[in-house]
């Protein structure tokens, strides 16, 4: 087992119909709000990973039809502050956006020491809130993804 993080991630959009988005503040970062994400770990697949990744980050159990897989990767390279991470020369990570429809706001339970606090957002609020521009880009689609799922 390797002691590195995979260069593959999810995002995970978390959305009611009215579009309210639920974004979580980084531990490590005051201000930097993002969606779900997280990296996939070694066996899994991509929608393992982001059941995983949304249980541990926000308490919510969904099952894999719960999730919409946007089939849209976005490629980016990682912050030099988190290089460390990862196997010595890798730079880029490619990211797999899915999304996950509430019928409601909702409390949620943070993972301590990652994320500090929560809050819903309007959409376009929401994407205004990213510090990732692939998570605003994501965001910014989200009407015309939930009106067309098969996209």
């Amino acid at each position: 087992m390797s002691a590195h993080k995979r260069p593959v991630s999810v995002l995970v959009l978390i959305h009611t119909p009215e579009l309210q988005v639920l974004l979580l503040e980084r531990a490590s970062h005051a201000g930097y709000w993002q969606s779900v994400t997280g990296s996939q770990e070694a066996g899994e697949s991509l929608l393992e990973t982001a059941l995983r990744e949304l249980a541990e980050e926000t308490a919510i159990t969904a099952t894999a039809d719960d999730l919409l897989d946007w089939k849209v990767t976005n490629t980016y390279e990682i912050f030099a502050e988190w290089r460390h991470r990862y196997a010595p020369g890798v730079l880029y990570n490619t990211e797999h956006v899915f999304s996950l429809q509430l019928p409601a706001v909702q409390p949620i339970s943070i993972a301590p020491g990652e994320h500090v606090d929560y809050c819903w957002l309007p959409w376009r609020e929401a994407a205004a809130k990213c510090f990732s521009w692939s998570n605003r880009d994501a965001l910014l689609m989200l009407p015309e993804r939930i009106a067309q799922p098969g996209c």
